[in-house]
């Protein structure tokens, strides 16, 4: 059975996200998106916990079902913590299939933080102990390190992380076999490094809201079960896991080097001409995502590994509609032209990489169309985003302009 999974989100119980991420919504726009198997996110959190026992259906797989949609149990921790003579910022996934498993979690770390304070809560716990209780809770958890670029929450965060998995996780680093590349990378710079090189590599939303739910995502042909999915990503089985969806990583938060407060975008190489430090205010500046890929790299950029997991870049259908119409994502005419395209097309992620040129010329509004026609093509060209304020996206509309193009596919 092919289909597509998004295994982290967020609910309205972690900060800084909508109200509307609770199940009933995240069930209708995982239809509209296409996604049939979604993670509930934040399963420490009290509140949030019971409205998924209360809403979701046990379907006996390891999964749970609302209305049509699959999901699974899932949430992040954020590990705070010394090692090494330095401060530790680390966010792992964890995967549960039972919510037996998930009130052992709850009790076993409700001693080393409080849960109840955000949906994605703050533990004072090495990441390796972490792991550890996990393990002894149950083997059929599984723990994924999250968003590993990201400077200051991460394994390889330039501020917080470490050089190797094994300097994090120790001893049970062997029993890690998937890492989330997060929206800033994508596979393609995470196969510069070898050592990632048995890593099943997951690409997910980390939505805050319904509509940003499936703009990374993982494609599998599997059974649907709790089971199959996980031992998929760990066999890293090219026949059952077939490809990643990405976001463009430039147009992720922390993509290049920069210094938010003086507005300062920088490329690697004017970091290193810099020595690291803003040439505004003469602060150290945050080391991005591309920076810190290079510096860990052993590859050089371009290459591709034998029997790697294929992906595809594309840039979510309300930000080509916002684009095409010259307006904000968040208007109402982008929502209304939204809702006109996808049931009408399919659903997004098929009207993104699917639908028929024809088709969408004669179905779609003409500008959308050729948006979505000029994405697949690779004509965009993206401000890659910086100390956490996203890339800035054009997509170009005039059909000579081919050498402006950002070669990014």
């Amino acid at each position: 059975m092919k289909f597509v999974a998004d295994f982290h989100i967020h609910s309205k119980y972690s900060r800084a996200t909508s109200p509307q991420m609770e199940v009933k919504t995240l069930a209708e726009y995982a239809k509209l998106k296409g996604i049939a198997l979604l993670g509930t996110g934040d399963f420490t959190h009290h509140l949030w916990l019971e409205e998924l026992k209360d809403g979701l259906k046990d379907s006996g797989n390891g999964f749970f079902e609302y209305s049509g949609v699959n999901f699974i149990l899932t949430a992040e921790i954020s590990c705070i913590y010394s090692k090494a003579g330095k401060v530790r910022k680390i966010h792992n996934v964890i995967f549960a299939p039972s919510f037996s498993i998930v009130d052992k979690i709850n009790a076993a770390l409700s001693g080393y933080g409080n849960l109840s304070s955000d949906g994605r809560p703050i533990i004072g716990m090495d990441a390796k102990d972490l792991v550890e209780i996990l393990f002894g809770i149950s083997k059929e958890i599984v723990v994924v390190p999250g968003h590993i670029w990201t400077p200051w929450f991460s394994l390889f965060g330039s501020k917080s992380g470490f050089d190797a998995i094994e300097e994090c996780f120790e001893e049970y680093s062997k029993d890690i076999f998937a890492l989330e590349t997060g929206l800033s990378s994508d596979p393609g710079m995470n196969w510069r490094c070898s050592k990632l090189d048995r890593f099943s590599l997951i690409s997910n939303s980390d939505s805050h809201s319904p509509k940003k739910i499936g703009r990374e995502a993982n494609v599998f042909d599997a059974e649907m079960s709790y089971k199959k999915v996980m031992e998929a990503l760990k066999t890293k089985d090219n026949k059952r896991f077939l490809s990643t969806i990405e976001f463009f990583p430039e147009e992720g938060k922390y993509h290049y080097d920069g210094h938010r407060n003086c507005n300062l975008r920088s490329s690697p190489s004017e970091t290193k001409k810099n020595k690291n430090i803003c040439p505004v205010c003469g602060k150290p500046i945050t080391v991005g995502v591309m920076n810190r890929v290079d510096e860990l790299a052993d590859r050089p950029e371009g290459f591709v590994p034998e029997n790697n997991i294929p992906y595809k870049r594309m840039i979510p259908l309300l930000e080509i509609i916002a684009d095409s119409l010259g307006v904000g994502p968040a208007s109402k005419a982008v929502d209304k032209e939204y809702k006109a395209i996808v049931p009408r097309l399919g659903t997004e992620l098929e009207v993104l990489t699917e639908v028929r040129e024809d088709e969408l010329l004669k179905k779609a509004p003409q500008k959308i169309a050729k948006g979505i026609l000029n994405v697949r093509n690779g004509k965009v060209n993206i401000l890659p985003g910086f100390d956490g304020e996203y890339g800035k996206i054009e997509i170009i509309k005039g059909e000579d302009d081919g050498e402006k193009q950002l070669d990014l596919f």
